[in-house]
């Protein structure tokens, strides 16, 4: 780490410098012991989490790691929400990286150690986390899951890489770094409990299949997107496992939970008076039935996750009011479409949202939304609807 770049000069330029990163690649660094490519990678990487991590980005003094490096970070928001799941002692990130989950979970728990293999980022990060006011973290530039053997943890955070130096980007558990299928003994050698993040592309089925003692599983979705899945794995678990789907939100949040074993029949109808979209947490989670039965809510057809009522009510998801149906055809969508600005979405139909706005020359805006599904017996059907604020 350039001591250099904390100079009250060097951290003027950066938070102040507004003009295009290439600019400055052209003319070189002005600060003669500051190099321009670690001027430019404080700069973009700045630049990079002013949404994603406010605080880092407001305070002075705080050094960035290069961009790869807060590709996987969490946001501050996710990055609080996992640290409600600990308590205890002590702790152990494993996986420490750029510090940000540590940050939070430092607050929960009386002792946190931190690994991280990478010494420059653990370098950063502990030079960060003290100027943001957390001393009760012991920053450890080693393999995690070695650092911790011989220890006792009440619990034990990982965040396994997700790159590979041979395969790229990597989904499946076994070849993300380090492997926790592969080295469970060992963690439950240190703790009773472990909390993991993965990609939010993991089928929910095959984590489930490839780690043991799995007790809870937290699918976080951001503003309606999802960004992980979180598993609580307990050692001895044998219960149901608990699925708590929750969307955070700038006004709150919205949790649906169950148990991943429940099963619910489902009734079906034509679309009534109003229509209900399910967080894209809720349906990550493949609650398809359990959500139309805990609302009282009928489904369009059992692959079109979309529900209807007659009587409006309050829903964790987006919801419409229904002002026209037609049958999908020709004949029908000249006389229906009588307006060139529609949002657009397809729901268990074969045409995409390009082609179809292509092929009836509807552009993206407005105040209506159309929705083209299929309903409960398998006909084309298109919706006309009007967006229900809150």
């Amino acid at each position: 780490m350039n001591e250099h770049l904390l100079s009250s000069e060097v951290q003027q330029f950066i938070r102040c410098y507004s003009e295009d990163t290439d600019t400055l690649a052209f003319a070189g660094s002005p600060f003669e012991n500051v190099a321009t490519r670690d001027l430019l990678q404080q700069i973009e990487s700045r630049r990079k989490i002013k949404n994603k991590l406010p605080r880092w980005y407001d305070t002075d003094g705080i050094l960035y790691p290069p961009k790869l490096n807060l590709e996987q970070t969490s946001s501050e928001e996710t990055a609080e929400y996992k640290s409600r799941l600990v308590s205890g002692s002590i702790m152990a990130d494993i996986s420490g990286g750029y510090g940000l989950d540590s940050f939070f979970f430092s607050k929960k728990v009386l002792e946190l150690d931190y690994f991280e293999l990478n010494a420059e980022l653990k370098e950063m990060a502990e030079h960060n986390l003290h100027v943001l006011g957390r001393d009760n973290i012991n920053f450890h530039a080693t393999d995690g899951l070695a650092g911790i053997s011989g220890k006792r943890y009440d619990i034990v955070y990982a965040d396994p890489s997700r790159r590979s130096d041979v395969k790229g980007k990597v989904y499946k558990l076994s070849d993300c770094v380090p492997d926790i299928p592969g080295n469970l003994d060992k963690l439950f050698a240190v703790t009773d409990k472990v909390l993991l993040k993965t990609s939010p592309m993991l089928d929910l089925d095959a984590g489930i299949k490839a780690l043991e003692a799995v007790s809870e599983i937290h699918i976080v979705a951001v503003k309606n997107e999802v960004k992980e899945v979180l598993w609580l794995l307990e050692s001895g678990q044998d219960s149901p496992i608990k699925v708590i789907a929750v969307n955070l939100k700038p006004n709150g949040e919205q949790v649906f939970s169950f148990q991943f074993s429940d099963i619910a029949a489902v009734n079906y109808s034509k679309p009534l008076n109003f229509l209900y979209e399910p967080n894209a947490a809720i349906l990550k989670s493949g609650a398809f039935s359990l959500i139309a039965k805990q609302f009282n809510l009928f489904k369009l057809h059992k692959h079109t996750h979309l529900y209807t009522s007659n009587e409006l009510i309050d829903f964790p998801g987006r919801r419409f009011r229904v002002i026209e149906i037609f049958p999908y055809s020709k004949k029908t969508m000249r006389s229906g479409i009588t307006f060139e600005k529609a949002n657009i979405a397809t729901r268990n139909f074969p045409e995409s949202v390009a082609d179809l706005r292509r092929k009836w020359k509807i552009t993206e805006g407005g105040d209506s939304y159309i929705f083209f599904v299929i309903s409960g017996n398998d006909e084309k059907m298109v919706l006309i609807c009007e967006k229900i604020k809150r």
